[in-house]
């Protein structure tokens, strides 16, 4: 399909962001600060599809704790002095002093994301929620592409609404499509099997009795979560582990491991030769990939080591294992479990299997479309992406595209993490006014003559 050309002249967005989560959330805040300060403000809209802000709802776990430093908020490391900060926040729910003498850095989960939301409804003039992305065009005003037009359908809006579409048109576009949540091949989520993404949601499901064993498959955090989560809440079923490793691995959180997270460190990935990348990559994995908090590693093994002594053992591990084969039924799951050592096999019925196999990236190009064609790409086949998060295209396109995670490959480690967030969003928002500065007034002339 050719582009479109800019002729029935709707209002043009200095910004348009696809996704509302934590990073596009950030960038939210930046964008009003700037405006609140601004001669010009930027225009920008944010699209979700979601009814309301939401970040990993189905793992928000009673105890769960954060594993990044409350300071590494939404605003702090770009502005300290932001009164949308994790401390002006507490204030602002009255429990600043009792966080104090909580002497923690790593608050709840839970009330973490209270705080997004918190600072989620103080922007919410700039997002529209349940609308979801269907396609974004390239635009032409006669020399390149300098628009972009997003459109997408309201999910609040009937069926047979006579125009179920919306459409954005933007000088730049910001790519958070969050992370898809991955399972091994074959695998297919289904009433018994799941993925933890959906653990809360489903657990109830199962009623509060007549549970007799539960499988959680992985050697990360969230695995290892699930596993102390359901061991607690079905004190009389068997709760079952399996993964390849020998057993969890504790995450590095050592000062000096925890600089790989560090704004300079983003600089030094970033010019590295791919050897180097690799490298780095395989050195601070344990920062973060299939790693747990040491305290839950212990107080997994104080339950196991516990449960021997009593001689009735409901927390099994099945190390240096992988499973084979998972038939659901109305009653359950039949599960084959193989030694990676031997090749015994194990079978067990169980009323569900828990996937917590991590997540993956959204390709930027399901987003885009058409406009993928445009977008430069390395010999890997990965999108090329600049220093300030912008893809690298085609001459043609005229407007910024800019990926908020999915950049592991140039970034380094923080590409979705919250760590580089603040830094990340204000990177991005002065890349987008350097470019929107020097290009609307001349847009804008030849907009006005199509």
């Amino acid at each position: 399909m050719p582009p479109a050309v800019a002729g029935t002249r709707p209002p043009v967005h200095d910004l348009v962001g696809v996704g509302f989560g934590p990073s596009n959330l950030a960038l939210a805040i930046a964008v009003a600060e700037h405006n609140a300060a601004a001669s010009r403000p930027l225009d920008a809209r944010f699209l979700e599809r979601q009814p309301r802000f939401g970040w990993h709802r189905g793992m928000l776990l009673d105890d769960a704790t954060m594993q990044v430093s409350f300071l590494k908020d939404l605003v702090t490391m770009r502005n300290p002095t932001s009164m949308f900060s994790f401390l002006a926040y507490l204030h602002c729910r009255g429990r600043l002093v009792d966080f104090i003498n909580h002497k923690t850095m790593f608050p709840l989960r839970a009330e973490f994301h209270d705080y997004f939301e918190w600072a989620a409804e103080q922007v919410d003039d700039q997002v529209s929620y349940r609308h979801q992305v269907t396609s974004v065009r390239p635009v032409t005003d006669g020399t390149g592409i300098s628009y972009l037009d997003v459109q997408t359908m309201c999910s609040d809006q009937p069926a047979s609404a006579a125009e179920p579409f919306a459409t954005c048109r933007t000088r730049n576009l910001v790519l958070a499509p969050g992370l898809r949540p991955w399972l091994p091949d074959g695998v297919v989520v289904s009433p018994r099997i799941w993925h933890t993404e959906d653990l809360l949601d489903n657990v109830p499901r199962l009623g509060a009795h007549g549970v007799t064993r539960l499988i959680v498959v992985g050697a990360g955090q969230s695995a290892a979560e699930a596993t102390a989560y359901l061991h607690e809440r079905f004190p009389r079923a068997e709760i079952c582990g399996v993964f390849a490793r020998y057993g969890y691995t504790p995450a590095d959180d050592s000062p000096f491991a925890n600089r790989i997270f560090d704004p300079a460190a983003i600089d030094d990935y970033f010019v590295s030769p791919e050897p180097l990348k690799q490298r780095l990559m395989g050195y601070h994995r344990n920062t973060n990939y299939s790693v747990v908090d040491l305290d839950l590693i212990q107080e997994l093994y104080r339950r196991a080591y516990q449960e021997k002594v009593r001689g009735t053992e409901r927390l099994r591990m099945f190390n240096l294992a992988q499973i084979t084969e998972t038939v659901p039924s109305s009653e359950g799951v039949r599960t084959v479990i193989e030694s990676l050592a031997t090749g015994n096999k194990t079978v067990l019925d169980a009323d569900a299997v828990v996937y917590a196999t991590g997540y993956r990236p959204v390709d930027p190009a399901e987003v885009l479309g058409e406009l993928d064609q445009y977008v430069v790409r390395d010999s890997r086949g990965r999108p090329v992406v600049s220093r300030d998060y912008r893809l690298v295209t085609d001459p043609a396109v005229r407007c910024g595209i800019y990926l908020q995670g999915g950049t592991e490959h140039s970034h380094g480690l923080t590409s979705s993490l919250l760590s580089a967030t603040a830094v990340r969003v204000g990177e991005i928002l002065q890349s987008v006014l350097l470019t929107s500065d020097a290009s609307i007034s001349s847009q804008a002339a030849r907009y006005d003559s199509v």
